[in-house]
């Protein structure tokens, strides 16, 4: 019996000449072992047979042997250059010539002739990896790397699609097992461990999309399961992100972890408790050191749904967002309702949106989402392009009405006809053609304030008709009276009523009264108004009025903030004077339809090309203040509005 690899001395035998189809060497002789045979074994050591052996024939050679059955013909490589003998493993010796990863000439002797060939593929070893062993295929993996000359992110994709090509090579005893068992030797090749780690996870990962085997995905979780318990206990070096990708390339899960836990005790390994223990205790770990994409890794690979509110928050508070972000929507809705609302008290309207949209909350955060479209819809009006800011409303309603207010302050008239007839958009004040002459249209005449009633609030009933009126305008008016105090240091006196127009009716609200009556009434229904988006509130000076409101009521709410403000006085800066100089209640009421009159013109009116010098030209470019808190109370008194040119009427 010959033993491969062995050295033997052989006596009796016969020397024939080659005959035959698919000889396995090009040979011209062949032996033939006779009865009298006879067999004696060398000495180990005598003399070192390769068991590999190779005939390097030229190109043409091989060529000429197509179609040709006498000799047996396996080509594994083509001989691109010479280099230096490297040792891997005990008995193997190899000489590296690349992976295709770089092109250039080198000289080569071939039957005793100098040529230039370019260096080509040699990828044999890549093509069987039957008996190769993980060590020796990543040194040779790592001299691909290194040999290439093309830039990093190519010679990647190439090595992996190389491997991917060699894991549908029969490797023994699978891919997975065997791309987890070079997982395990890979940190010994140092700064490369981690990139190669990475590509051959990849390279398994293409591979597993065609073909799946389970015996081998079977075997692979196991072993990588212990690797999990090496990489937590120290005992291998694989960074954290790379654990969890390997926990969810080979589906380890608290089942396995635990079946490895008991492997190990059997053979009395006690270092670990149970599997959720380790994992836990791995996890409060990464939480510690600030690595909290890992740690919320593993809480949703494994399940773990132990950490709550506060671990979000303190995600939040370290910036850590998108990591709040994957374990909020973990967690479920109500995890989800608290980050977004977190994104909202600091002010990140866009991540906010995002994850409201992402997660299908609009109906829990109407106000939020709502803001965060009209902030798109305002840049995409900004940028002039208003039929893809009308697609992006989508028919809500809310949008398309904020839609027509943004035309409205751009001076875009045809745009706010055109909304308000396709959607039937009610409340809006109708466009006019402008005045023939500029200087005529900078002032109002009496005879133009027509409205059709004028009404006094100072019970619960009439208030709450007077709100359902104006929440269903668009566009009403607001100013303020309170009596004046000519005593130096004494104190202020309390507004005494707000008038709110509407453009046909206007309602004068007795404060005090209804402040003294029903305070909880009153607070209820003018936040109705005065915080309401879909409400453009106009007025002049509004800084005063909302200051006095302030000292006046500090106690109600609806007093505190403001939503969709529009300052006339910031459109028209008269040198003097307030909006009217009467006292009697017809006129008074007047003052909040003069305000609704000023900002028709403004709207409807182009700008005259014809304006002389010395005439101001009447801008209207973004003068809507979409929220106003209250100011904080100064030190100082707070200013009163000067007197009128009539001297009767102050605010």
């Amino acid at each position: 019996m010959l033993s491969e690899g062995s050295l033997y001395n052989v006596k009796n035998l016969k020397v024939v000449s080659t005959t035959g189809e698919y000889i396995p060497l090009s040979n011209q002789y062949k032996i033939i072992f006779l009865v009298i045979t006879s067999l004696k074994r060398l000495e180990e050591g005598t003399v070192k047979i390769p068991i590999n052996g190779f005939q390097f024939v030229s190109l043409n050679l091989i060529n000429l042997r197509v179609n040709d059955n006498t000799i047996l013909l396996d080509v594994i490589g083509s001989f691109c250059g010479v280099g230096d003998i490297e040792i891997v493993g005990a008995d193997f010796s190899l000489c590296l010539l690349g992976m295709g990863l770089e092109e250039r000439v080198a000289e080569s002797c071939i039957n005793g002739h100098k040529a230039d060939c370019a260096w080509t593929v040699s990828v044999h070893t890549f093509s069987d990896i039957t008996n190769i062993s993980p060590v020796v295929f990543l040194h040779l993996l790592k001299e691909c790397y290194i040999h290439g000359t093309c830039k990093a992110t190519r010679k990647f994709r190439a090595l992996q699609q190389q491997v991917s090509q060699a894991l549908c090579n029969s490797p023994e005893p699978g891919p997975a097992t065997f791309i987890v068992r070079c997982l395990y030797v890979l940190p010994i090749f140092g700064v490369y461990s981690e990139g190669f780690s990475h590509l051959i996870i990849s390279a398994l990962r293409r591979h597993q999309k065609t073909t799946v085997n389970s015996a081998d995905s079977t075997q692979a979780k196991e072993i990588a399961a212990y690797l999990f318990l090496d990489i937590t206990g120290g005992f291998v070096d694989h960074d954290e992100k790379l654990m969890v990708k390997i926990l969810e390339a080979f589906d380890v899960r608290l089942t396995d972890i635990e079946k490895a836990i008991t492997q190990l005790k059997a053979q009395n390994e006690h270092r670990f408790d149970t599997a959720k223990t380790v994992i836990e205790q791995y996890i409060f770990a990464m939480i510690d050191s600030q690595s909290y994409m890992t740690a919320v890794s593993l809480l949703e690979h494994f399940s773990i749904r132990q950490s709550g509110e506060s671990f979000l928050l303190k995600m939040i508070q370290n910036k850590e967002f998108k990591a709040a972000e994957k374990w909020a929507t973990f967690m479920g809705k109500p995890m989800l309702c608290l980050l977004v609302q977190q994104f909202v008290d600091r002010n990140m309207l866009k991540s906010a949106y995002d994850t409201i949209k992402k997660n299908d909350l609009q109906q829990d955060f109407p106000d939020v989402y709502h803001k965060c479209k009209e902030n798109l819809l305002k840049r995409l009006a900004e940028k002039a392009c208003w039929d893809i800011a009308e697609a992006k409303t989508k028919g809500d309603k809310r949008l398309l009405e904020y839609l027509v207010y943004l035309a409205m302050e751009a001076g875009y008239s045809e745009k706010v006809d055109e909304l308000c007839e396709r959607y039937s958009l009610e409340g809006f004040l109708k466009t006019r053609e402008p005045e023939a002459g500029f200087v005529h249209s900078r002032f109002l005449h009496l005879k133009e304030l027509v409205v059709e009633d004028i009404i006094w609030v100072d019970e619960v009933d009439g208030l709450h008709k007077a709100i359902c009126h104006i929440e269903g305008c668009k566009v009403v008016g607001i100013d303020c009276e309170w009596k004046p105090n000519y005593v130096k240091g004494c104190k202020m006196n309390k507004v005494s009523i707000m008038q709110i127009a509407s453009d046909e009716m206007v309602f004068i609200f007795d404060l005090i009264k209804l402040a003294e009556d029903v305070p909880d009434v009153l607070d209820s229904c003018l936040t109705r108004i005065l915080q309401s988006p879909g409400i453009l509130k106009l007025g002049y000076n509004f800084q005063c009025d909302i200051k006095q409101l302030a000292h006046s009521y500090g106690e109600l709410e609806c007093f505190k903030h403001y939503e969709m403000l529009l300052d006339i006085q910031n459109v028209f800066k008269e040198p003097k004077g307030g909006l009217s100089g009467l006292a009697e209640l017809e006129y008074a009421a007047l003052d909040a339809v003069v305000l609704l009159q000023i900002f028709h013109h403004v709207r409807s009116c182009s700008q005259p090309t014809d304006v002389s010098e010395g005439h101001d030209k009447i801008e209207w470019k973004s003068y809507i203040v979409s929220h106003m808190d209250n100011p904080k109370k100064s030190k100082k008194r707070p200013t009163i509005k000067k007197e009128t040119e009539s001297g009767a009427n102050y605010h």
